[in-house]
């Protein structure tokens, strides 16, 4: 079988750590001493950077490192009418620091005023062709389920939704809308990154959800629609993968438990056309439940972590590999390789050094071509 167009056997999730220079110009910029667009001058500069970086590690996939990005998600879900930030999120599963995300409320009618995403797409693209590469643009947004999880009925205005479903068919729609921007605007590939059914696999998690939203099992049925909404009208040459991990803020995670509970669901319902999931350690299960990957998807299996700086056993790697393959209906050639999440799914980033995290990409895209030969995109 071949692959998806825009994956590839050695393949990322998206985030690379913030070079200083972007960190401290967004600390600048949020105290006023740097225009919107004298920070954009910067971040454009160490964009150009990361993406030879990419292309000199080996990548084929290339991203913006999310170098624009405080969170992967609220860089993005902020810019939706309707949607606010209020405060920050409370959580029994306090992280590194003591930092939480901000606290999504919607407080009227959702909407998509404008394009998000699109000219970041369109400046990454231009670096890239500059490159003289031919690789994958990369486009990462969060799933839209991160604008409920999260939330209760008290965070969505009920002047607004006195009833949820309209709730559910204005989310799927701005989704609609901005996949459409961005095809019209050249790209093919858009990734979901979506911590919210992995957070289902974690009973204390689970428990939590349902006192918010009811059945968890209905919950995960509820959004694999919802995923189903908001991609359903993309054209047929727009590949839609699916990222499912359990927390990454500075090398911590914030949940465990195996994909069983959402197997069926994540597997069987879901229209994506490749999933890209956690399976760094043993937080995240067995690989039994890729015994219901149909035959005609395929899974970046994240077996390398980025959560360490140390280099992986390139023999136990290819162990997993083969071991995940068993139950897979096409076996390895269902299989991708990638590091459990990004490097740096918040500004901070994980506990380790550029030339740490480099080396590793480097490593995963070796056993990649060791595994399936020279030639990744097939």
């Amino acid at each position: 079988m071949s692959l998806p167009n825009g994956v590839y056997r050695a393949d990322q999730v998206g985030s690379f750590l913030r070079p200083k220079a972007v960190l401290e110009a967004r600390e600048q910029a949020a105290q006023g001493q740097l225009k919107p667009e004298q920070l954009r001058e910067i971040e454009d500069k160490h964009i150009a950077d990361v993406v030879k970086k990419q292309l000199d590690a080996g990548l084929r996939s290339i991203t913006d490192g999310e170098f624009r990005r405080q969170w992967f998600h609220v860089d993005f879900l902020k810019h939706l009418s309707g949607v606010e930030l209020r405060g920050a999120m409370q959580s029994t599963n306090i992280s590194v620091g003591g930092t939480m995300p901000p606290r999504l409320v919607v407080v009227d009618k959702i909407g998509h005023p404008e394009p998000i995403q699109v000219n970041d797409f369109k400046y990454l693209e231009s670096q890239i062709a500059a490159a003289g590469a031919k690789a994958t643009t990369k486009v990462c947004i969060p799933s839209p389920t991160m604008v409920h999880f999260r939330n209760s009925r008290d965070t969505i205005d009920e002047k607004a939704y006195p009833t949820l479903d309209p709730f559910f068919e204005d989310l799927a729609r701005v989704y609609q809308e901005e996949l459409a921007d961005l095809y019209a605007a050249g790209a093919r590939f858009v990734q979901l990154d979506d911590t919210n059914l992995a957070y289902l696999c974690d009973p204390k998690m689970r428990s939590e959800a349902e006192q918010r939203h009811g059945d968890a099992n209905e919950l995960a049925r509820q959004y694999a629609a919802l995923i189903n909404a908001a991609i359903a009208k993309r054209p047929a040459d727009m590949t839609i993968g699916i990222h499912l991990c359990r927390g990454n803020h500075r090398s911590q995670w914030f949940a465990q438990g195996g994909y069983e509970p959402v197997a069926e669901v994540l597997f069987k319902d879901l229209n994506v056309d490749a999933y890209f999931l956690e399976y760094d350690d043993a937080r995240s299960g067995d690989f039994s439940p890729l015994r219901h990957l149909p035959p005609h998807k395929v899974v970046v299996l994240g077996v390398m972590t980025s959560k360490k700086a140390a280099l992986e056993d390139k023999a136990e790697v290819v162990k997993r590999l083969n071991e995940a393959a068993s139950f897979c209906p096409n076996g390895l050639k269902q299989l991708c390789l990638s590091h459990q999440c990004g490097f740096s799914s918040t500004s901070e980033g994980n506990d380790l050094t550029e030339d740490e995290q480099w080396a590793k990409v480097k490593l995963e895209v070796e056993i990649a071509k060791e595994v399936w030969g020279d030639d990744l995109s097939v």
